[in-house]
């Protein structure tokens, strides 16, 4: 069996890199890939949104799985498109992938399952008033949300009352496109956050490892969000308790709730989540791994990805075995300069023979035979060891190794986590 994987960012390639030690005999090919991806597989340039482009790639090249790793093909259906094929995709429906491509679905269905989240209100242009009375009742800060996929930046958190009605007035009429024509206001929460991740294949699940993400571009927390700046796994303060109480009051009403929607749902289910006091609560669902998180935790990975996968595609998983490390992975994000806003492309990329630590890359591609950078978060360097000083010490000596032109990198990741 061939497999395609979709994607080109760091998720990916952490992705391919695991399953090319687990593949066998398979053929890998990754669409569209990146620098670091193409001695793993075949790099091969199709739209992955085009989802008759891709099946003519995957009947011309005997393909038996498609893994899909960013949320746009699985907003867009492609698990349906491929529903009465031969082919497995490891990824939800058009249905399931509503949990992430619309904030007011993903509120409605925890509430109808009595999942723990903050209390919000959905807003449109005609009730606005409404949600400007409802901001009125919140304590600060206040959180907007844009209800469909905004590439990661639809989420506001305001400190002013005033600006947060302002804020939604601009959501609203159009700032984040139509992701915004429905707005969700939220309750802030205040803890502690982390994300867990399960693979299900609609009925049984197994726990992936957790982890902790840095959204802020800036030391200590600060400045604009980004796609995630680094990540470390696990997260000392969920404990044994606290994950039973995840597992129990979050996990399993999702994939019941799931069941009862009649919703099929093969793939990840990415569970962000906050620890207030000692209770979870869910902030939000992704469909698929996270990025930077996918680079700390499938290293961490022991057993077959590929087996896990199959599990997915024959409805068998409660079969396969899900082995862990107890190492601890840390992971640093180099960015560009100027990223999350204006930053240029095409800098060239040095990286030595490092051997202590895994490369991943995430916007970078071949250019004149030399790598060179090809978006804002440009590669992930993740350390492993026996806590998370360790793994840390790992990471950050191979940062100081990769240089381009405009290296920016966050020299905090995990800090707060040493205690």
């Amino acid at each position: 069996m061939n497999i395609l994987l979709l994607g080109s960012g760091g998720r990916e390639h952490s992705i391919a890199s695991k399953i090319q030690k687990d593949i066998g005999n398979f053929s890998l090919f990754t669409a569209p890939g990146n620098a670091g991806m193409i001695h793993l597989g075949e790099n091969v340039d199709i739209d992955i949104n085009d989802f008759e482009a891709v099946n003519d790639f995957v009947s011309k090249n005997k393909i038996g799985m498609i893994v899909v790793g960013p949320e746009a093909p699985l907003a867009g259906g492609i698990a349906d498109f491929f529903e009465n094929s031969p082919v497995s995709v490891i990824g939800p429906s058009k249905a399931g992938a509503k949990l992430e491509s619309s904030k007011d679905f993903s509120k409605k269905f925890m509430l109808k399952y009595s999942i723990p989240t903050a209390k919000y209100l959905t807003v449109e242009k005609n009730t606005i008033a409404q949600g400007k009375d409802f901001i009125e009742k919140l304590s600060a800060p206040y959180v907007l949300k844009a209800d469909g996929l905004a590439a990661g930046k639809g989420v506001l958190i305001l400190e002013n009352k005033q600006e947060a009605k302002s804020a939604l007035e601009e959501m609203l009429n159009g700032k984040f496109g139509e992701a915004s024509n429905k707005v969700v206001i939220e309750e802030f929460l205040d803890g502690i956050e982390l994300s867990v991740f399960i693979i299900t294949d609609g009925k049984n699940y197994k726990i992936l490892p957790n982890a902790k993400d840095y959204k802020r571009i800036g030391e200590g927390d600060t400045g604009l969000n980004t796609g995630g700046m680094g990540a470390v796994s696990p997260v000392p303060f969920a404990d044994a308790g606290f994950l039973n109480k995840v597992e129990t009051k979050i996990i399993k009403p999702t994939i019941q709730g799931l069941l009862n929607e009649n919703i099929s749902y093969k793939g990840f289910i990415f569970f962000g989540l906050m620890k207030v006091g000692n209770e979870p609560f869910v902030i939000e669902y992704n469909v698929r791994l996270g990025d930077p998180e996918t680079e700390v935790i499938l290293p961490r990975l022991e057993s077959s990805i590929i087996d896990l996968f199959e599990g997915v595609a024959f409805n068998d998983l409660k079969n396969r075995e899900i082995r862990i490390s107890d190492k601890t992975t840390a992971t640093v994000m180099l960015v560009s300069d100027g990223y999350p806003e204006d930053y240029e492309k095409g800098k060239e990329i040095t990286i030595p023979n490092i051997t202590d630590c895994e490369i991943f890359h995430a916007g970078t591609k071949i250019k004149d035979g030399k790598i060179v950078t090809n978006g804002g978060r440009v590669i992930a360097v993740t350390g492993m060891g026996n806590n998370i000083e360790e793994a840390l010490k790992k990471a950050y000596s191979g940062v100081e190794k990769i240089n381009f032109e405009g290296k920016k990198y966050r020299s905090d990741i995990g800090k707060d986590l040493l205690f």
